[in-house]
C-alpha cells in the first residue's frame, strides 16, 4: 500500500471515536450561521483534545487516554441512501488528484527506474469518508451516539423552557418507535446543556443569570456557557484571523467543478448491499432541524442512479458550491472565541462525557458479573477465562446461514459487546479485547454470524492496538470476519471496512504480500470505484516489498486503471495506465504496450489532453506492431481523428511531426541535373548518372581518378586546392562532407525512402519537400545575403508535389521529389510535408490481401487525413582519424541536403550513333558522336578522358589530309586506302608520320584526348557530329569502358570551374587472331644498298576464333612496320597466293626482311607490305592512331615494370652508359601492324569486318605476342618470411648481351678442286668479315688455334689447319665492318667446317669486363675435291 500521512494507530483511533449528537434551537442555529457555520461545524476543528485524559477502569486502575478525538454531529433521522453515498464518494475521489509539481518517488528495481507517487491522498480521502459515513447498525455500537448536546441561545425569551423542549425532542427521537435512526448507545443518554451567548449583541448579565439557573437545575457538570461572536463587524478588516474550518468543509463540499464533466454513473443491479461508497456523516449537518431528510437523501428512493438524475444533483451541488466557495468562515469570531470553543470541548469531555462513559462501563461490568454469577469483575477474570484450553472453533463452512438472528437490546451478549465498544472508544484496548473475545464465543455458540464477525473484527484490531503488543495480530480473525461478512451476511460494506483496517495493519508489519492478497480478494463487479482503489493499493503493496514485484505492480495498476475508467474516474484511470506504462515500455511486451497506449490516448482525449493523446497514439503506430490488420486500421483512424482535433485547436501553429510512414533518412539520395534521355533509334544517349543505378564504390573511385587526371592536365600537372570532384548522385556512401554544387534552373531530385510498418496501406497526398533558401550573388565581390523562408516564395525555388502516393502494407517505397532553383544562393532541404490518410475499405475481412490491385489514382481515401511534416535528419559518418576521435564518438557533417546553387553553366549532351556492342578482338569500326549544348551558355575546352585510350580515336591531324579513295567506299572501310600496282606486291611502300600528329609524345597524358570541335566552341543549342573509330580490345570478354567528357564555360565562375559527363560503353569482344613474332640477324652482312645491317622477321599467325561467331575466314591483307630505325623491305613468302587465308584453328607463318632506315630521330617510318589489291595507308587515321595509342600503353606497361629498378641503376652513372651501349646491340625497335579482313555470315548476308593487331619487337631472338601472355600462378604457394635486403643489383650486362657485340661472317668458295697428286697441301683463301654492331669502340681478339672439343665433330668434318698469323688483336669503331684475309690448309679431300675461329670482344678502356666469346655463325662447310 501507498504511504499514508497518519500512522496505523492514529488512523484506527480516528476512525472510531465517541459520537455526540447536537440539537440546537432555531435561535442558536441563527447565531452560528452568522459565521456561515452550523453548530456542529463550528466546534469540529476543536474536537481533538490537546492534553492527556485520565479515567478509571472497573478494577479502579488509572487509565490514560492520549490524543482523544470526539465527533459532534447534528441529529439526522434517516440513513443516507446508497446511491447518494456512491455519487458523493465518487466526487471525493475525483477532486483528490496528485498535487501539481509533486516530486515523484523514484523506485529502482532491477532494470526499472519507476517514478511512482509515494502517497495516494484520494484513497485516504475515500477511506476516511467511507468509515465516517457508515450507517449505524444493531450488531455493534461503535457509531451509536453516546451523548447529546442541547444548544440554546441566551437571547431567547425563555431559554430554560427551550432546553426542556429540546430534551423532550431528544427523548422522543431516541425512544419513540417512529424513529429508527440514529442509534443511541444506552437508554440513559448523557444530555449536556449549552447556553450560546452572542457577545456582540447579547446582554452578558442575562446570560450569566440564566447560566446560574442552569447550574442549579442541571449541576455544574452538565451545563456550559459558551460565548461567541466577540468580533465586531466594523473592526479593521485587515486583521487576519486563521480559518481552521476550511480543511474540514472541503471534504463535505466538492469544489472541483471539472469532476462533473465526464461523469457517467454505472447502474448496478445488485444495489441492496451496495453501500460501498460513502461520505462522512458530518456533511451538510447544518441544513435545518428538519430531521425527516438526510443531506444524502435523493428525491427518488431508487438505489441506482441514472445519468440525468445525477446531472440534476450535481448542478444543484455546484450551485451550492458556488455560493459557499467564496464565503469566509468564522467572520465574527476572534482568537479568544477559538480558545473558548476549545475550552468548551475540553470541559464537556472532562466533566461530562468521560465520567459518563466511566460510569456506564462500571454499570455494564456489574450487570454482567451479576447476571453471569461471577465472583469477580470481568476484568480480573479475563486470565482465567482465556488461559485454559480453547474451545475448537467451527469453520465458516460448517455454520448455518444465521445472519438474520437478532438479539434483544437487553441481551447479555450485547451488553458485553456494548462494554467492549465503550472500552475501545476510550482506548482501553486490553479490556476491549477481553470483552470482544468473550462476545465472539457467545455469538459463535449461538451461530449469530453477523455479531460474531463484528466481534472477531474488533478483537483483531484491539489485539493489534494493545500497548506493548502482548499478543501477535490475529490475522485469521480478520480473515474469518471478512469471509463471514461477504459470503454469509452479504454485507460488502462491513467486509470492506475489515479489509481497509486489516490491510493497513499488515502494511505496518511489512506483510505486503498478505495485504495485497486481502485487497485483491475484495474486488468484485458490484463496485468499480472500490475495486479500482483496492487494486491500486495492492499494486503499491507489490512495489513496496523487500524485493519489489515490478510486473505485478504494473499488472494490477492496469486493472485498477480499467476499473477507474468504468467508474468514470478518467483522470485516475489515466494516471494508473501511465504509471504501469513505465514497466511495459521497451521490454518487448508489444501487445500490452499497444493496449496501454491506446487506453492512455482515449482517456487523454476524453480529458481534452490532446497532446498526450497524440503522443500515445503515435507510440502505437511507430512501434513494430504485432496487431492484426483490422486493429492497426482502427488505431490509425483513432490517431488521425485525435490529430485532426489537436491541429484544429491551433490552425496557425507550426506543422506537427507525423510518425508515419517511417523515413530512412540515411538512405536519402540527392540527384543534381535533368533525367537521362532515352535512346532514339540508332542514337544512344550517354549513360551518365541516374537514380536507377546502384552505387559502386570502385566505379565511383575510377570516375574520381579520371576527373582528377583531366583537371591535372588542364592545370599543367597540378590539381587546384579548391578542386571538388563532381558528384551527381549523393547517398550514404558518397563523400558528403562538402556542400554540393547545383546549377540554377537545373532540377534537384531528392529520393526519400518511405517504409510503412503497418499491415494496412497508407495514402500520402500533396507530398512535397520542405526547404529554406538564402539568396546569394556569387558573382559579386561581397556576397549580399538575404534570408527567405522557403514555404511561400515560388520565385526562388519551384517545388514539385506528388498528388497521391500509396504505400501498401509493410512496403518500402521511394518517392522522388523535385526542386527547381531559380536563383543563386544556399538551399537547405529540411524535410517532407504531406497529408497522411488511410485508404477506405483497406482492411479486408475475408483474408484477401487488401493491397492487391490498388493502383495510383484508383483508390479512395476515407476522408480522414492530417497535414504534417517529417524532418530529414541525416547523421554523418563517424570520425576516426585523430586519437581523440577514436576514443570518443564523434560524427562528421553530412551536407547532401544543403546544396549551393551556382550561376548558369553550359550543359552538354552526347549521343552515340551506330555504336557497336560486339566486336572481334582488334576489329576496327567507325561510329559517330554527336555533341549537343542544351544550355544557354557556350561551352569550350571539350576533352574526353578514359582509362582505355587505345579503344577509340577521333582521328589525328592527318585524317583531313588523306583524300577518300574511290575504292574505299566499296566495302565501307574504316581505313584510308589506295589501289596498289600489281607489280609492287610484297615490296614495301614507304610513308612517314610524326607521333606529335597523333598526340603521342607531346608530354600530356595519353588518356586525355582533345575533342576536335570546329572553332573549339559549341554555342548554345548547337550540335556537332564527329567520326569516332573504335578498336576491339585484345582480350576477349565483356569490357566496361568509361568515357569522361570534360568541358568548361567560356565565362569563369568562382564556385564551379568545369562540368563533366559520364558514359560507360559495354563491349563484348570475341577471339580473332593470335600472332607471335621473332626477329633474328641475317647472316648476310651486306644488303642491296651495301649496308651491313639486316634482319629476318618471322610472323606466326593463328586463327583462334571459334566458328560460333559466324566468322568464315580471316585474310591477312597487309603487314606494316613502323619504327624510327627499321623498316620492312620485302616479303620472303614462298607461297604464290596473294594473301593468306586462315579458316578456324588454322595457322600460317610469314617471313619478312627488315633493314635499317635513314629517317631522322623524330619521324616514324611506315612500311606497308600489301597482300591484296588495296594499300591501307598505315601512317594515316585510324591505323596510325591505334598504333600510337598501343605504343604508349605498351610503353606505360614496360615503364611501370622497369621503374622499380630505376633507383638502383642510378648508382653508377658512368658504368650505366656503357651497359646501355652493350644492351643496344641486342635491342631492336620494330613495331609490326598486321591488318586483316574477316568474312562473316550473319542473317544469310556476308559482311566484311576489318581490324589490326600490333606487335612490339624489342629484343633480337625473343618472341613477342600480339597480346601479353598471362603467367599462370601455381595453385598453392608456401608462405615465406623474408626481409627484403636493399643491396643494389649489379649493373652488369648479361653474357648474352656481350656476345652480340661483333657479328662475324666467312666468305669462301663452297667447293674447291685441288690435285693432291701434284701438291700434297691444299691452300684455300678465306675472308673473315667482322661487323661492330654497337656504337662504341670495341677491342676484338681472334683466335684461329681453337680445336673442336668433341670427337664427334672431328669424325664428321675432319681436321684442317689455318696457316699464317693465328691470333689477331683489332680495334673496331662503332658500326665498322673489317675484312681479314686468312688461309686454310687441307691435306686430303672431304667436307670441312671452317667456322672454327673464336672471336672475343670487349669495350675499350673497360678493365673490369673480360673479353666475351661472340656468337658463332652457322656451320661454314667447304668441300675439297681431288682432280
Amino acid at each position: 500500500m501507498a504511504q499514508c500521512v497518519q500512522s496505523v494507530q492514529e488512523f484506527i483511533q480516528d476512525s472510531f471515536v465517541p459520537l455526540v449528537a447536537a440539537l440546537c434551537s432555531e435561535e442558536a442555529e441563527r447565531l452560528t450561521r452568522r459565521n456561515n457555520l452550523s453548530f456542529a461545524e463550528l466546534v469540529r476543528p476543536f474536537c481533538r483534545l490537546t492534553s492527556e485524559v485520565h479515567m478509571r477502569d472497573p478494577n479502579n486502575q488509572l487509565h490514560i487516554i492520549k490524543n482523544l478525538k470526539i465527533a459532534v454531529n447534528n441529529i439526522i433521522t434517516h440513513p443516507p441512501q446508497p446511491g447518494a453515498i456512491r455519487k458523493l464518494l465518487h466526487d471525493v475521489v475525483s477532486v483528490s488528484q496528485p498535487a501539481e509539481g509533486l516530486v515523484a518517488n523514484v523506485i529502482t528495481a532491477g532494470d526499472y527506474d519507476l517514478n511512482i507517487s509515494a502517497t495516494t491522498p484520494w484513497f485516504e480521502s475515500y477511506r476516511e469518508c467511507f468509515l465516517q459515513s457508515m450507517p449505524a447498525s444493531d450488531h455493534e455500537f461503535l457509531n451509536h451516539y453516546v451523548a447529546c448536546m442541547l444548544v440554546v441561545s441566551s437571547s431567547e425569551p425563555d431559554p430554560v423552557e427551550q432546553f426542556l423542549k429540546l430534551s423532550q425532542e431528544q427523548h422522543r427521537i431516541q425512544h419513540s418507535s417512529e424513529y429508527s435512526y440514529p442509534k443511541w448507545f444506552i437508554p440513559n443518554t448523557l444530555k449536556y446543556y449549552v447556553l450560546l451567548h452572542d457577545v456582540s449583541t447579547g446582554e452578558e448579565q442575562r446570560a450569566d443569570s440564566i447560566y446560574e439557573e442552569m447550574k442549579q437545575r442541571y449541576g455544574t457538570q452538565g451545563c456550559y456557557l459558551l460565548k461567541i461572536n466577540s468580533r465586531v463587524s466594523n473592526r479593521g478588516a485587515d486583521e487576519q484571523i486563521p480559518d481552521p474550518w476550511s480543511q474540514y468543509l472541503q471534504k463535505s463540499t466538492i469544489q472541483n467543478q471539472d469532476s462533473y464533466e465526464d461523469y457517467t454513473v454505472v447502474s448496478n443491479k445488485n444495489t441492496d448491499h451496495l453501500i460501498s461508497d460513502g461520505i462522512d456523516n458530518e456533511i451538510k449537518d447544518g441544513l435545518s432541524n428538519n430531521f425527516k431528510t438526510h443531506p444524502l437523501q435523493l428525491d427518488h428512493p431508487s438505489g441506482s442512479l441514472d445519468s440525468t438524475d445525477y446531472m440534476k444533483a450535481s448542478t444543484s451541488l455546484q450551485d451550492s458550491k458556488k455560493s459557499n466557495s467564496g464565503t469566509p468562515h468564522g467572520a465574527c469570531l476572534t482568537l479568544t472565541d477559538h480558545d473558548r470553543i476549545r475550552q468548551f470541548i475540553q470541559e464537556f469531555t472532562f466533566r461530562g462525557l468521560l465520567p459518563h462513559i466511566e460510569k456506564t462501563i462500571r454499570q455494564l461490568n456489574d450487570q454482567l458479573i451479576s447476571r453471569k454469577g461471577l465472583s469477580r469483575s470481568l476484568f480480573t477474570a479475563t486470565k482465567k477465562w482465556f488461559s485454559g484450553s480453547k474451545v475448537p472453533e467451527k469453520s465458516i463452512n460448517e455454520l448455518k446461514n444465521t445472519s438474520g438472528l437478532l438479539y434483544p437490546p437487553e441481551a447479555p451478549e450485547l451488553q458485553i459487546r456494548k462494554m467492549a465498544d465503550l472500552c475501545f472508544l476510550v482506548q482501553h484496548y486490553e479490556l476491549a479485547y477481553s470483552c470482544y473475545h468473550t462476545a465472539k464465543k457467545d455469538f459463535l455458540n449461538d451461530q449469530a454470524m453477523l455479531y460474531a464477525a463484528g466481534a472477531l473484527e474488533m478483537a483483531a484490531v484491539s489485539a493489534f492496538l494493545q500497548p506493548g503488543a502482548p499478543r501477535p495480530y490475529p490475522a485469521h480473525y480478520m480473515e474469518t470476519a471478512i469471509q463471514t461478512y461477504r459470503d454469509i451476511c452479504k454485507n460488502m460494506v462491513l467486509a470492506e471496512r475489515c479489509v481497509l483496517l486489516s490491510a493497513e495493519i499488515l502494511k505496518s508489519q511489512s506483510k505486503y504480500s498478505e495485504a495485497a492478497a486481502l485487497l485483491i480478494r475484495l474486488t468484485s463487479e458490484d463496485s468499480d470505484l472500490r475495486s479500482a482503489l483496492l487494486l491500486e493499493q495492492a499494486a503499491h503493496c507489490f512495489i513496496n516489498m523487500k524485493s519489489p514485484m515490478v510486473r505485478k505492480f504494473a499488472f494490477h495498476m492496469i486493472l485498477a486503471g480499467h476499473r477507474f475508467s468504468k467508474a468514470g474516474q478518467k483522470k485516475h484511470a489515466l494516471r494508473c495506465y501511465c504509471q504501469a506504462m513505465q514497466v511495459y515500455k521497451g521490454k518487448g511486451w508489444s501487445l500490452a504496450e499497444d493496449h496501454i497506449n491506446f487506453t492512455i490516448g482515449r482517456q487523454s482525449f476524453t480529458l481534452r489532453q490532446l497532446d498526450n493523446a497524440v503522443s500515445a497514439f503515435r507510440h502505437i503506430l511507430i512501434n513494430d506492431s504485432k496487431q492484426p490488420p483490422a486493429q492497426q486500421g482502427a488505431f490509425l483512424r483513432e490517431y488521425l481523428y485525435v490529430y485532426k482535433n489537436a491541429t484544429q485547436l491551433s490552425p496557425d501553429g507550426p506543422l506537427p511531426q507525423l510518425p508515419l510512414p517511417y523515413i530512412n533518412s540515411s538512405a536519402t539520395r540527392v540527384f543534381f541535373g535533368h533525367d537521362r534521355r532515352p535512346a532514339e533509334g540508332e542514337k544512344q544517349a550517354a549513360t551518365h548518372v541516374s537514380l536507377d543505378q546502384e552505387y559502386d564504390s570502385e566505379s565511383s573511385q575510377q570516375w574520381k581518378e579520371l576527373e582528377e587526371q583531366v583537371v591535372s592536365v588542364i592545370n599543367k600537372g597540378t590539381i587546384p586546392p579548391n578542386f571538388q570532384p563532381t558528384q551527381f548522385c549523393l547517398n550514404r556512401y558518397s563523400d558528403n562532407s562538402k556542400f554540393p554544387l547545383a546549377v540554377v534552373e537545373e532540377p534537384i531530385t531528392v529520393e526519400v525512402s518511405f517504409r510503412n510498418p503497418l499491415k494496412v496501406p497508407l495514402l500520402l497526398t500533396d507530398l512535397s519537400l520542405l526547404w529554406k533558401f538564402q539568396p546569394k550573388d556569387f558573382s559579386a565581390k561581397h556576397d549580399g545575403e538575404t534570408k527567405g523562408q522557403g514555404t511561400c516564395d515560388e520565385d526562388m525555388v519551384g517545388t514539385e508535389a506528388i498528388a497521391e502516393f500509396l504505400i501498401n502494407s509493410e512496403e518500402t517505397k521511394v518517392a522522388r521529389l523535385k526542386l527547381f532553383p531559380h536563383q543563386t544562393g544556399e538551399l537547405h532541404i529540411l524535410g517532407v510535408v504531406y497529408n497522411l490518410g488511410s485508404v477506405q475499405g483497406a482492411v479486408s475481412l475475408d483474408g484477401i490481401d487488401p493491397s492487391i490491385g490498388l493502383q495510383a489514382g484508383k483508390f479512395v481515401s476515407n476522408g480522414l487525413s492530417v497535414r504534417g511534416r517529417q524532418d530529414l535528419e541525416i547523421q554523418g559518418p563517424r570520425l576516426n582519424n585523430t586519437k581523440e576521435e577514436k576514443t570518443s564518438i564523434k560524427y562528421g557533417p553530412d551536407r547532401r541536403l544543403d546544396p549551393i546553387i551556382t550561376e548558369e553553366m553550359p550543359l552538354l549532351e552526347v549521343f552515340f550513333i551506330n555504336f557497336p556492342t560486339g566486336l572481334l578482338c582488334g576489329e576496327i569500326r567507325k561510329a559517330y558522336v554527336e555533341f549537343v549544348n542544351v544550355s544557354k551558355c557556350p561551352l569550350t575546352a571539350l576533352k574526353v578522358v578514359s582509362k582505355h585510350p587505345e579503344f577509340f580515336t577521333f582521328g589525328g591531324n592527318t585524317a583531313v589530309l588523306t583524300p577518300l579513295s574511290p575504292s574505299a567506299s566499296e566495302n565501307c572501310s574504316a581505313y584510308k586506302t589506295v589501289v596498289t600496282d600489281p607489280t609492287s606486291v610484297r615490296t614495301a611502300l614507304l610513308s612517314s608520320a610524326s607521333s606529335a600528329d597523333f598526340g603521342v609524345g607531346t608530354g600530356g597524358s595519353p588518356e586525355v584526348i582533345q575533342v576536335p570541335l570546329p572553332d573549339a566552341v559549341l554555342l548554345p543549342g548547337a550540335s556537332v557530329q564527329l567520326p569516332m573509330w573504335l578498336r576491339g580490345p585484345d582480350e576477349e570478354g565483356v569490357h566496361e569502358i568509361n568515357f569522361l567528357f570534360y568541358y568548361e564555360s567560356i565565362k569563369k565562375h568562382s564556385k564551379m570551374c568545369h562540368r563533366v559527363l559520364r558514359h560507360t560503353a559495354v563491349i563484348c569482344t570475341s577471339r580473332s587472331l593470335h600472332i607471335r613474332a621473332t626477329v633474328c640477324r641475317s647472316n648476310a652482312l651486306g644488303d642491296e644498298e651495301g649496308r651491313g645491317d639486316n634482319m629476318l622477321l618471322f610472323v606466326d599467325v593463328e586463327n583462334i576464333n571459334t566458328s560460333e561467331t559466324g566468322v568464315k575466314e580471316f585474310h591477312i591483307v597487309q603487314v606494316s612496320s613502323n619504327s624510327k630505325h627499321w623498316k620492312l623491305q620485302k616479303s620472303v613468302n614462298i607461297s604464290g597466293d596473294k594473301d593468306t587465308k586462315l579458316a578456324s584453328r588454322e595457322r600460317a607463318k610469314l617471313c619478312f626482311k627488315a633493314v635499317r632506315c635513314k629517317n631522322s630521330e623524330e619521324n616514324y617510318t611506315f612500311a606497308d607490305i600489301v597482300f591484296g589489291n588495296e594499300q591501307i595507308i598505315s601512317s594515316a587515321s585510324p591505323c596510325a592512331d591505334f598504333f600510337f595509342q598501343s605504343l604508349s600503353s605498351e610503353y606505360k606497361r614496360t615503364h611501370v615494370q622497369s621503374h622499380t629498378h630505376a633507383s638502383q641503376r642510378a648508382v653508377k652513372q658512368s658504368f650505366d652508359e656503357i651497359v646501355r651501349l652493350i644492351q643496344r646491340c641486342s635491342e631492336v625497335d620494330l613495331n609490326i601492324v598486321i591488318l586483316w579482313k574477316a568474312y562473316v555470315v550473319e542473317d544469310s548476308k556476308q559482311l566484311i569486318l576489318e581490324g589490326q593487331h600490333h606487335i612490339a619487337l624489342n629484343t633480337i631472338g625473343k618472341e613477342a605476342f600480339s597480346f601479353p601472355q598471362k603467367q599462370e600462378l601455381p595453385e598453392t604457394v608456401l608462405l615465406k618470411f623474408f626481409r627484403p635486403e636493399n643491396t643494389p643489383v649489379p649493373a652488369r650486362p648479361t653474357p648474352e648481351q656481350l656476345s652480340n657485340l661483333i657479328k662475324t661472317s666467312l666468305h669462301y668458295p663452297e667447293s674447291f678442286n685441288h690435285s693432291f697428286h701434284q701438291k700434297s697441301l691444299c691452300l684455300v683463301p678465306v675472308t673473315l668479315l667482322l661487323s661492330n654492331c654497337s656504337q662504341a669502340v670495341v677491342d676484338v681478339m681472334i683466335d684461329l688455334r681453337h680445336k673442336p672439343t668433341s670427337s664427334e665433330a672431328l669424325e664428321i668434318h675432319g681436321s684442317f689447319t689455318w696457316l699464317g698469323q693465328t691470333q689477331y688483336k683489332l680495334q673496331l669503331k662503332g658500326q665498322e665492318v673489317y675484312s681479314l684475309q686468312l688461309k686454310a690448309c687441307f691435306v686430303h679431300t672431304g667436307v670441312y667446317n671452317l667456322g672454327t675461329p673464336r672471336v672475343f670482344a670487349k669495350l675499350v678502356d673497360q678493365v673490369t669486363l673480360f673479353e666475351t666469346s661472340q656468337q658463332n655463325s652457322m656451320p661454314a662447310l667447304i668441300i675439297i675435291n681431288n682432280i
